[in-house]
């Protein structure tokens, strides 16, 4: 069957351990969208993106998507993956279309906007964003891939117990202190920055 342009898909939200009286969304989505959906958990693999189609079911983190399955023609998805960014490992860290941070730690995920960490404290010179960049500089950022989902390259900084100390010392410059407990009380093991594509 041809690829359409769009998809009629169920949207609902499921909790863990509860029953969840969360109502059932339904929108037209492009298809190209719910494949990027899929690319971070399949990788740009026509059979694996076929095979979630013919399902009709995708979850991701408390969020199930469903839509009527259909067997997709391979070829005309074959193209379409082609189509799609694919990662770049040689592309350099570019910090003014960083948008995005996702803390890390064995039971810490925190996403944060760019622009949380830019902000100056009152009569502080520097932010923690400043901070962050001359580790980052010193240290250097690991290509971590393309995020499909997120249409962004991943960059990922390993926090060692000097950096944890560093970045605990500049978590003063943040505005919000909920944010530098984070850092203050090492649950933090690893950064990773997310960037848009201009050219994308």
């Amino acid at each position: 069957m041809r690829l359409p342009e769009t998809i009629r898909v169920k949207l609902s939200s499921e909790e863990a351990g509860a029953i969840s009286m969360t109502p059932v969304l339904s929108r037209e989505m492009p298809l190209r969208e719910l494949v990027e959906l899929m690319l971070d958990f399949t990788g740009k693999d026509p059979a694996r993106v076929h095979e979630l189609l013919l399902r009709g079911t995708l979850v991701i983190g408390a969020s199930r998507y469903r839509w009527s399955g259909w067997d997709a023609d391979l070829e005309e998805l074959t193209e379409m993956l082609g189509l799609l960014p694919a990662p770049q490992p040689e592309r350099l860290f570019d910090p003014d279309h960083c948008v995005r941070l996702i803390l890390l730690g064995p039971a810490l995920r925190v996403e944060i906007g760019k622009q949380s960490v830019c902000e100056r404290r009152f009569l502080r010179p520097r932010s923690f964003w400043d901070a962050l960049m001359e580790i980052a500089g010193e240290c250097g950022l690991a290509y971590a891939g393309y995020s499909y989902r997120e249409r962004a390259d991943r960059y990922r900084l390993e926090i060692s117990a000097s950096l944890a100390a560093r970045l605990a010392s500049s978590a003063t410059l943040l505005r919000y202190t909920r944010l530098g407990e984070h850092f203050r009380n090492g649950s933090v093991e690893r950064i990773e920055f997310l960037v848009e594509r201009t050219n994308a």
